[in-house]
């Protein structure tokens, strides 16, 4: 159709705007062929009348429609023009904070001012590998499209960056490197990639300045070519600089600065190092301080260059080097400030001994005479003579800024070839990608020579950009065989013509340099004579004559030639340079004028085409010395254009990737458009060229497929055919009758301008019909079902209305009725209440008088009787005060007799004890008297005790009774005197009684009257009661009100603690799941530096070994020996040797050093302990052994001794055990008293309690001497009857040994008995014959020795019980206040905060006491564990002990002993569930179960996990035969085996997964058998037989475990591998509801198609890889709750990557797009049900997709929205839910837009949220694994172990 039928009626066009460029506008009425006047409304509401241009009648751009608007590619849009550009551009920048968008192959990069967090690390992962139109547009899509283009094309790439000053070029560049060093790593160990980056800070700091348009301008160009090996590793770099700014070194325009390392070195002068220097502050110098703005905000200059040196540290300059680079730049300062003083007007010289000049000779190490000499003058060569002439003072200061220049410059130079060198390829260059940050077109209000040579460098590019772009289109079209129509674009070759042709500018330039007196001026004339109005690209400005303009393809420029003469010739004087190149104390400084002599030199031009791979031999940009002298003058102009020349040809040879970066305003406010420098800079970076070229052509292009997807509506049934193409070709017939306006290519269809938006409108307008139709339809429905619902009520009313009536009038006569009732009850009621009411006052009256007479008669008798009793009670005291008085008397005379006998007594058994024959009486039944004693002694206590409470019973009912008797006393007192004045008041009452009698005739006249008053007060009174009741029923009610209160402020805060703990509880959680997740993360990491490890060494291996002819066996034992996890500490150092020999010196860095050496600690301390152990044991050995020969050396004890010595221990044990019994008793009374002042030292009771200890020790020791002197006796005549010499039985010495407790008594004993059986003196003997009173006198000073020891040690121990009892008081008093001061304070308090303070105290308390108990439980575990090792060490030594002595037992005595029945097992009957292997089979069992085995016909055929159970059974064996070696040879062997297989075939899923469920099972089989009680108690009794018995294989448990966690996640990157090309495409693409989302129309960056074509994955391909996942794990037998938690690290996976490909996708998020994910979503949770998984957790690590799913098709409009979307979408970060909500993209017309303010709302309500910044989920994220017990029911006697496993050397036992 025609472009002038869109111009209809609503149509929306573009029109121009003097201040926003372009400005939308609405027609208001349809535009006809020939009106000169378009009517139209501005978006503010203004109408207008747009004129059009009456020569070429050109209609504004049409607008294009809101669905297309913010795409990500431009050549997207149908209309394809400036406006369309400008504002696609701008909503994404403003409204969505999208800052890329593609142009065709351009990539448009808009600086937004602003740190954004799109340039993470996970951000690179999820563009890693991603086509380039699958993602939204990124530097990281155009770096990964170079770097897969130069792996699959095999050519070398070049991405070019350019832009104005502070569009941001640098920051792109410096995300694309940093983009190739992560993605791609480096080929050494050298850190290449680092270093790459590394030279960012070192150029930037000396290449990078402040202007007024960017805090951080390159002042400089550069390409930096990244080196590639053959795997596409990072190997090396190589920078070209272009055009340094050298000016800025000594001028800086206004709120400009100098370089960076200027400002860095002033900021940090005080260094310590930096101190020779001199420096100062900024504004000190006269480089630094022109511009006047030394600081940048937000910048610090000190860290800043801190983080130069580091990376020049990083790139190998060294020390030194660096300190003489800061010296010459501190010397270029100090040059600076050097002044002139003029002599004349030719002449001038600097002053003496000038400061600044002094300090720059001594940095530069130059004489300070002749510096200051060749400052002030210059040397003039002739051809006959040399002769020196001074300068004026503008010329000297000319000359010191032109020398400053030239060092500064040569330091730049030598700078970047010291980075090349360190960023060179060890290695040969495969292929490289070029990034080219340089200058963008430059035009300023005085523009010089830098600005001409940056805007000729723009020119080539540009040209280079266009035939690219040109190219491109031309291989699209012929591809698609389109036929080809020449486009028409614009070609700036003559303006580059201009520039660089012979006698263009540049060679007219050369030219005038040449000459004598050459000027500015001159040049400008010849400039004028040459190009003015013979090239009309050249022209001359109207006002001056030293100014020249031309026509570049961004626009025009006038350039001024003051400057272009001295700036192209680079002047400086040679004796200068000479000066400085005689420096010897600074060596630095003569290299960076070494290559003086040296000259560019252009190179050849490489042949144009296809380069191969290999990299480019780019010649240095110097020529070889030695040529001829004129080029030594060489110009600046020339040298740059011939380094132009030379990046050209680069650029041609390589496939080119553009970035034009965009400066959005000139202020630097963050996210800010200016529309006219964004016009500006579009219309000069070549944006709009391209888009020009595209809409040339035919810019929209379709596949079919998608064609037919998207319009599908405007189809017809009868339309739709089998072939795609011919069904798009028949509908573009019918819809497009002008067929110019598209072609049909192979695969796609090609639109011109505007018929994709006229198709858009037809799809609109027919769905819009649909709409109304649907519209009216349910509109009419709905209307038709509300009448018949109110037709519906109405008769409901009237039914209801009808009944109400006639319910009322039937109550009306029921009332009537009643009332009648009512009356007559009512006055039968009255009368028979008066009756009633006078009846009870007669009975009342009667009763009361009765009453009082019978109260005055009782009254009467009660005080006879009373008087009675208590005469009664006062004579029964008074005779018994006289019989206690009379029988204490007697019992004093009792006494005083009984005395006087006793003291007589007491004289006469005096006497008898001074006898012997008494003595010999008294001690011949001394036992039994000290036994009586005893007992007496106890009764009397008893006695005493009881007598004492009768006593204390009896004073307290004394007390009580006296009290009561004078009580009465006092009463009947009382009552005497009340009975006098009872008479005397009898009188009086008498008398009264008259007046009563005649006053009671008052009182029943005022009783009426006060009846009445009553009756008024009682009334009063019920009305105040009833008050009262309302009041009290109101106070009840508040009462429960506040009492429910409280109830609910309890319940809250109960409830809100109980939400606390759980919260406490899931953080412990997740603390622990981290911790376990770090613990995984480095098994992972030590698992993949073993696997390099291995590798390293196989290479070195292989590289030192030479392969010998034939087949070599390798030692099976060999990868036994070199397992981390052989805990054998029995290796000597001869067998450690040659492995240590053999280790290369990566092993250091391969293994985990900390863990390494925990082992290693570990196990020295096992050895000590070993060691130690095994020392006492063959020490108590030896003496058992020495103290046998020695009772076998001596002669035999007599029986005596030993009937001494028993005596003498049993006395012992029997007094010691009292003496015990004592001291718990006093101990127990003293713990009893509560009072601390009883139990205090000083107490009386506790002096009492002392005193008789002592007096009851002391009694003790004198009975013990006599007992034990008469029992030595007593054993002496039994020895003299007996036989003299007998033997006694050793056993009866160890058996006493063995009772003895610590080793203390073994001691104490021992020496007694050494002392006993010593032989004694001579003299000793002659007591008597056989010495028996020297030996019991001995024995009996060993008994008191022994004793007082047993008291001094019970005597401590009491003293430190009572100072734990003193320390305990202490802290419970303590503790007591504590508790006091929080009870006062919690009284303070108000209840609400009394009752969560009471709660958290006891929550706190409790925390500690379970602290507290964790750590006694685990101290106890410790000890526990510890004794059960020792307790084994000692049971085999005693084991082995018991062995030696039946060896050494004679025949004679093994004759008593009775045989032990040996059982003889029946051969294939019972089995103990063992397989019995020979040593030498063991490499032959791992080799069949392990290396060979295959999964599938274990899992088919075989029982599950019976590798597991066949390895365990086989452990078993070993364990029953006491072998640790082999123990410990299977169990390496098995867990090498196992690591081979899984290194061999890690891949496979089946493999991974098999070994996993076998090694979880062999880990469940040693806990299911080691005979730890909390894992027997899920056996069987038959399996509990057949726990391990000889080795806890605890650390081994360990090592299984973390073998298991490390195929675990082996398995989670397989089934990752595996999943993810499927997720994308099947959760995203794929459209699994058909028709709901149309396609939208792409650009040239076509996506993925989301119409499934066959290899497409889809939902069903997820499910059925899930279906197979879960299969194969079940027929492995895998453990359920492993199957849930690699089901839930499946999910997550799904989950994370799904959620990370739609954050980066802008087409992906929209309504439609939203249902497909939660029909999708809906579907694997259908899935978890069918298999039983639902609570395996999988569910919720979806939850972020399904709120970002629903958060698609929520409403985005209302604050009640903004809330809702907020409470609702708490599993996803703010950083995520703006993103969407930024990408939400409407799909078709009637969806809207997110607006700006909205998003401002959800952030505002989102900000005290804490949460990560993160925008993508860590898809490689591996959620911790554990392993519960799961024990196995199967009986291990029962399996079969089948043929086919080759098993056939192992037997069943």
């Amino acid at each position: 159709m025609a472009a002038s039928e869109l111009y209809t009626k609503y149509a929306r066009v573009w029109i121009p705007d003097p201040e926003e460029v372009w400005k939308s506008a609405e027609l208001l009425k349809d535009y006809k062929p020939g009106d000169k006047v378009l009517q139209l409304r501005l978006e503010e509401g203004k109408d207008l009348e747009y004129s059009l241009d009456p020569k070429t009648k050109e209609l504004p751009p049409l607008r294009n429609p809101d669905i297309l608007v913010g795409e990500n590619d431009l050549t997207a849009l149908s209309y394809l023009h400036e406006p369309a550009v400008l504002h696609n551009l701008k909503v994404r920048f403003i409204d969505s904070k999208l800052i890329y968008t593609y142009c065709g192959i351009v990539l448009v990069a808009i600086n937004p001012y602003e740190q954004l967090p799109i340039y993470g690390e996970d951000i690179i992962n999820a563009y890693s590998g991603q086509n380039m139109g699958d993602m939204d547009p990124h530097i990281f899509a155009v770096a990964e499209e170079a770097y897969k283009q130069m792996a699959r094309d095999e050519r070398n790439q070049s991405i070019i960056v350019s832009g104005e000053s502070g569009a941001g070029k640098t920051v792109s560049a410096k995300y694309a490197m940093r983009y190739f060093a992560t993605v791609s790593g480096s080929a050494s160990e050298a850190n290449v990639e680092e270093k790459v980056l590394a030279s960012n800070p070192i150029m930037e700091s000396i290449g990078n300045a402040k202007t007024t348009r960017n805090d951080n301008s390159s002042r400089f160009g550069k390409y930096i070519e990244i080196g590639f090996d053959k795997r596409y590793r990072i190997i090396g770099a190589n920078m070209r600089t272009y055009l340094l700014e050298k000016s800025r070194v000594v001028f800086q325009a206004e709120e400009e600065r100098n370089y960076h390392i200027f400002y860095q070195l002033c900021a940090s002068a005080a260094l310590p190092e930096f101190k020779t220097l001199r420096l100062g502050n900024a504004n000190y110098f006269h480089y630094t301080k022109q511009g006047g703005s030394p600081v940048i905000d937000g910048v610090d200059d000190a860290k800043e260059m801190v983080n130069t040196r580091q990376a020049c540290t990083l790139l190998g300059i060294s020390d030194s080097y660096q300190m003489g680079i800061f010296r010459i730049l501190a010397g270029i300062l100090h040059l600076g400030n050097v002044e002139f003083a003029s002599r004349d007007s030719d002449s001038c010289t600097v002053p003496p001994k000038h400061e600044p000049l002094t300090i720059f000779c001594d940095l530069m190490g130059v004489e300070y005479e002749e510096m200051a000499h060749w400052l002030c003058h210059r040397k003039l060569a002739t051809a006959t003579e040399t002769y020196i002439k001074p300068i004026s003072k503008l010329h000297a200061i000319n000359a010191r800024d032109a020398l400053a220049k030239h060092i500064y410059a040569n330091l730049f130079n030598w700078i970047v070839d010291h980075v090349n060198k360190a960023l060179h390829a060890a290695v040969k260059q495969h292929s490289f990608i070029g990034v080219l940050d340089i200058y963008g077109f430059e035009t300023f209000e005085i523009n010089s020579f830098e600005q001409f040579c940056i805007n000729y460098a723009n020119e080539k590019l540009q040209q280079q950009f266009n035939m690219h772009v040109f190219k491109l289109e031309q291989e699209e079209y012929m591809k698609e065989q389109i036929p080809w129509t020449l486009i028409d674009f614009y070609d700036n070759q003559p303006c580059i013509n201009l520039i660089e042709a012979k006698m263009g500018v540049l060679d007219l330039l050369d030219e005038e340099c040449k000459m004598p007196k050459g000027s500015d001026d001159s040049w400008a004339q010849k400039l004028y004579n040459t190009h003015l109005n013979k090239c009309a690209l050249f022209e001359k400005p109207r006002m001056s004559n030293k100014a020249f303009i031309i026509k570049h393809f961004a626009d025009k420029v006038e350039y001024q030639c003051e400057g272009f003469l001295e700036k192209n010739k680079d002047t400086v004087y040679e004796e200068q340079i000479r000066v400085l190149k005689s420096s010897k104390q600074f060596k630095l400084l003569p290299e960076l004028f070494q290559d003086e002599e040296k000259v560019l030199s252009p190179t050849s031009a490489a042949p144009s085409g296809r380069v191969p791979l290999t990299r480019m031999p780019v010649k240095p940009a110097k020529a070889r010395p030695g040529q001829a002298s004129k080029e030594h003058k060489k110009t600046v102009g020339h040298q740059f254009r011939n380094s132009l020349h030379l990046l050209m040809e680069t650029l041609n040879a390589t496939t080119p990737h553009y970035v034009r970066c965009i400066k959005p305003n000139d202020f630097k406010f963050p996210f800010t458009f200016d529309e006219k420098r964004a016009v500006q800079q579009l219309r000069a970076c070549g944006v709009l060229e391209t888009i020009r070229i595209s809409a040339a052509g035919f810019p929209s292009r379709w596949t079919y497929q998608e064609f037919f997807s998207r319009y599908r509506v405007l189809m017809k049934q009868r339309d739709v055919l089998g072939d795609r193409k011919q069904t798009c070709k028949n509908v573009l017939e019918k819809l497009i009758q002008d067929k110019d306006k598209y072609q049909f290519g192979k695969t796609k269809i090609f639109f011109r301008a505007g018929q994709v938006a006229y198709l858009e409108k037809i799809r609109a307008d027919k769905l819009r019909a649909a709409c109304i139709r649907i519209q009216k339809t349910i509109r009419g429905w709905l209307m038709r079902k509300k009448y018949m619902r109110m037709r519906k009520a109405a008769i409901t009313i009237q039914r209801h209305v009808r009944g109400y009536q006639a319910r009322c009038y039937a109550k009306f006569l029921r009332r009537t009725r009643a009332a009648i009732t009512i009356q007559k009850f009512q006055r039968m009621y009255v009368v028979r209440k008066r009756y009633r009411c006078m009846r009870d006052a007669t009975i009342a009256l009667q009763a009361l008088l009765r009453g009082y007479m019978v109260r005055n008669k009782y009254q009467m008798m009660l005080r006879e009787h009373k008087s009675v009793v208590i005469q009664k009670h006062v004579r029964g005291w008074l005779a018994r005060r006289r019989y206690r008085r009379t029988l204490r008397a007697i019992v004093y005379l009792q006494c005083c007799y009984r005395r006087m006998m006793a003291k007589r007594e007491l004289k006469k058994l005096k006497i008898e004890a001074r006898s012997v024959e008494r003595y010999k009486k008294l001690h011949i039944g001394l036992e039994n008297k000290i036994m009586q004693l005893q007992r007496k002694i106890d009764e009397q206590n008893k006695e005493y005790k009881s007598l004492l409470e009768k006593m204390t019973a009896l004073e307290v009912t004394y007390t009580t009774e006296t009290e009561k008797l004078r009580g009465d006393v006092e009463r009947l007192r009382l009552s005497e005197e009340e009975a006098r004045s009872a008479t005397s008041r009898v009188l009086s009452l008498q008398e009264e009684i008259a007046k009563l009698r005649t006053e009671l005739h008052h009182t029943q006249a005022e009783k009426k009257s006060i009846e009445e008053r009553a009756d008024k007060y009682k009334h009063e009174t019920e009305q105040l009661v009833s008050e009262l009741k309302e009041q009290n029923s109101l106070l009840k009610t508040e009462k429960e009100e506040l009492n429910r209160r409280i109830h609910d402020q309890a319940k809250e805060i109960t409830e809100s603690m109980e939400r606390k703990l759980v919260e406490e509880t899931k953080q412990l959680e997740l603390d622990l799941n981290d911790e376990r997740l770090r613990y995984q993360n480095l098994l992972n990491e030590f698992s993949r530096l073993e696997e390099r490890y291995d590798d390293l060494k196989d290479e070195m291996n292989l590289m030192v070994s030479i392969p010998k002819p034939g087949h070599k066996r390798t030692d099976s034992t060999h990868s036994s020996n070199e397992s981390e996890y052989t805990f054998s500490s029995e290796i000597t150092e001869a067998e450690d040797l040659p492995l240590r020999m053999e280790e290369p010196s990566e092993k250091k860095a391969a293994l985990d050093m900390s863990l390494f050496l925990k082992l290693q600690k570990r196990v020295s301390e096992l050895e000590q302990e070993k060691q130690s152990l095994q020392d006492e044991l063959d020490r108590k050995e030896e003496q058992a052994l020495r103290a046998k020969a020695k009772e076998e050396e001596r002669p035999p004890i007599r029986g005596a001794e030993l009937e001494y010595e028993s005596l003498k221990r049993q006395e012992l044990e029997s007094e010691n055990k009292k003496l015990k019994n004592e001291l718990n008793e006093l101990q127990k009374a003293l713990t009893e008293t509560r009072a601390p002042e009883v139990t205090a030292p000083g107490a009386p009771a506790y002096r009492v309690l002392l005193d008789q200890l002592t007096s009851v020790s002391e009694e003790l020791e004198v009975r013990k001497e006599e007992v034990l002197i008469l029992r030595s006796q007593l054993v002496s005549q039994k020895e003299a009857i007996q036989p003299k010499h007998t033997m006694t039985d050793a056993t009866i010495l160890l058996e006493d040994v063995q009772k003895m407790k610590d080793k203390g008594e073994i001691a104490q004993a021992y020496i007694g008995l050494k002392e006993t059986n010593r032989q004694s003196p001579q003299d000793y003997h002659m007591l008597n014959e056989d010495g028996e009173l020297w030996l019991a006198y001995e024995g009996l000073k060993q008994a008191n020795r022994l004793l007082e020891s047993q008291l001094q040690s019970q005597r401590k121990s009491h003293e430190n019980e009572l100072e734990s009892l003193r320390g305990e008081i202490q802290s419970l008093k303590e503790e007591n206040n504590r508790q006091q001061q929080l009870l006062a304070q919690n009284l303070q308090l108000p209840p609400e905060a009394r009752i969560e303070a009471s709660l958290q105290h006891e929550i706190t308390r409790l925390t500690n006491e379970n602290l507290d108990l964790m750590e006694q439980l685990e101290k106890q575990d410790k000890t526990v564990r510890k004794l059960k090792k020792q307790l084994k060490v000692f049971a085999k030594k005693i084991g082995e002990l018991e062995v030696g002595q039946m060896e050494n037992i004679s025949p004679g005595q093994i004759i008593d002993e009775p045989i032990r029945p040996v059982n003889i097992p029946r051969k294939e009957k019972d089995f103990q569930g063992m397989l019995e292997y020979k040593k030498e089979d063991e490499q032959k069992l791992v080799k069949n179960l392990i290396l060979e085995l295959k999964p599938r016909g274990v899992a088919v055929n075989l029982i599950p996990g019976l590798p597991a159970y066949i390895l365990f059974m086989c452990v078993r064996h070993a364990d029953y035969l006491n072998d640790d070696q082999k123990v410990r040879s299977l169990l390496t062997s098995t867990i090498n085996g196992i690591k081979k297989v899984l290194k061999k075939r890690g891949d496979d899923f089946e493999t991974v997964s098999f070994w996993l469920s076998n090694t979880c099972r062999f880990l469940h089989c040693l806990k299911q058998y080691s005979g730890e009680e909390g894992f027997m108690k899920h056996n069987t009794p038959r399996q509990n037989e057949h726990c391990l018995t000889n080795f806890d294989l605890a650390e081994y448990r360990q090592v299984l475990s973390d073998l298991a966690i490390q195929i675990y996640q082996q398995l989670v990157r397989v089934l990752e591998n595996i999943l993810q090309p499927m997720i994308v495409s099947g959760m995203l693409e794929h459209e699994t509801i058909q028709g709901v989302s149309g396609v939208k129309p792409t650009g040239l960056r076509k996506r993925t198609s989301s119409i499934a074509d066959e290899g497409t994955y889809t939902l069903d391909s997820i499910i059925r890889q899930l279906n197979s996942f879960h299969s194969v794990m079940c027929q492995h037998g895998m453990d359920p709750e492993l199957i849930k938690q690699v089901v839930k690290q499946m999910f997550y996976i799904i989950g994370a990557v799904t959620l990370n490909n739609l954050l980066l996708r802008k087409d992906m998020c929209s309504w439609s797009k939203g249902m497909q994910i939660r029909y999708n979503v809906s579907q694997l949770e259908e899935w978890l049900r069918d298999k039983n998984l639902m609570n395996s957790g999988a569910k919720e690590t979806l939850e972020p997709l399904i709120q970002a799913a629903q958060l698609l098709q929520v409403k985005k409009k209302t604050d009640e929205d903004a809330e809702a979307i907020c409470s609702m979408c708490n599993a996803l970060t703010t950083a995520q839910i703006v993103k969407v909500l930024n990408l939400y993209t409407p799909v078709n017309e009637f969806e809207e837009r997110v607006l700006v303010s909205f998003i401002r709302t959800i952030q505002v309500r989102l900000r005290d949220r804490k949460d990560s910044p993160q925008l993508l989920m860590d898809a490689k994220h591996i959620f911790p694994v554990t392993f519960p017990f799961n024990p196995s029911s199967l009986a291990l006697e029962t399996i079969q172990i089948p043929a086919s496993l080759g098993l056939g050397f192992i037997s069943r036992v």
